[in-house]
């Protein structure tokens, strides 16, 4: 196989968690929870595809060093666990993204992610793919998946306008992760894509509207914590039990949304995976603040007895 040939990948489909990263007290990279971390996924959850260094894993405020090093070790340790390792290699520099994603090549990730550089800002679509085109042209055996979210980065331009003529320009274009609620776009995305590309839904309290609009697989933080729960979602919604799916669909609305009133962030998100999962997460880095461990474990009681059982 020549070098410059993309990986033939298996389709990604089903969950996949957006990791956090695991910090010390003194917030330096703990690696020594990723091993067991992985294992709580894969064990307890039922989930075998991970996200890392993406908004969940702090990854824009990781040093590039950082990333490479949890790049790695997610991989190495993942190695006949998990299913793929979804590296996300976006920056605001173009430069610093095209050294992480040769660097994902090199370690073998199974694929990389890239999001929309969010303090200069691609005015349009054609400037987008511009941007994800020399990221993509410096490891192009890996699948390439866009991440858009557009809350956090304030690009607001159509995934549909941007999906338009993209392999051509990357080869090894196989999908979004879309973490933004127009379901419009989502749509008209789904509706253009080809069999082999996967459009990943990220916005974890709608997983039900995006299986229904055709999505074939989501990408989320709740997913480390409840993935079972999703799965049997999923599942109900492949066998035709809509009234199945909604019921679980709606009892992680219900959960999310006694977590939002106590003030939800990725701070309260991580320390809450820690009470559930039992793994030491360590505190978010600034400028997140680490919540008050009352409210994260006022949401891990309510979590416990939404779903009490796996």
């Amino acid at each position: 196989m020549s070098v410059m040939a993309p990986v033939a990948a298996k389709k990604l489909t089903g969950l996949v968690a957006a990791t956090f990263t695991p910090f010390t007290a003194g917030g330096e990279l703990n690696l020594s929870e990723i091993g067991p971390y992985i294992d709580f996924l894969t064990e307890k959850q039922g989930v075998n595809c991970i996200f890392v260094n993406g908004t969940t894993g702090e990854g824009m405020s990781l040093s590039v060093a950082e990333r490479k090093v949890l790049a790695q070790v997610w991989c190495e340790k993942a190695q006949g666990k998990m299913d793929q390792v979804i590296v996300h290699v976006g920056c605001m520099s173009l430069k610093d993204s095209q050294e992480l994603a040769r660097h994902a090549a090199e370690i073998r990730a199974d694929a990389i992610a890239v999001i929309a550089p969010s303090y200069f800002k691609p005015k349009n679509a054609d400037a987008l793919k511009m941007f994800l085109q020399e990221v993509a042209s410096v490891a192009p055996t890996l699948p390439f998946y866009y991440y858009h979210i557009p809350a956090i980065t304030g690009v607001n331009v159509l995934v549909r306008d941007m999906l338009e003529g993209i392999e051509t320009l990357i080869p090894s274009f196989r999908g979004v992760k879309f973490s933004g609620t127009d379901l419009m776009d989502l749509g008209q995305c789904v509706s253009y894509s080809p069999p082999h590309w996967s459009l990943l839904y990220g916005v974890d309290e709608q997983l039900l509207a995006a299986l229904a609009m055709g999505c074939q697989g989501a990408v989320g933080s709740t997913y480390n914590y409840i993935g079972c729960h999703a799965n049997k979602l999923i599942s109900a919604f492949e066998n035709g039990d809509l009234v199945q799916a909604r019921k679980i669909q709606f009892k992680l609305q219900e959960l999310l949304r006694y977590a939002m009133k106590l003030g939800f962030d990725l701070g309260v998100n991580k320390q809450l995976m820690s009470e559930v999962s039992g793994l030491s997460l360590g505190p978010p880095r600034l400028p997140v603040i680490q919540c008050p461990l009352a409210h994260a474990r006022s949401i891990a009681e309510k979590c416990h007895s939404i779903f009490p059982e796996c």
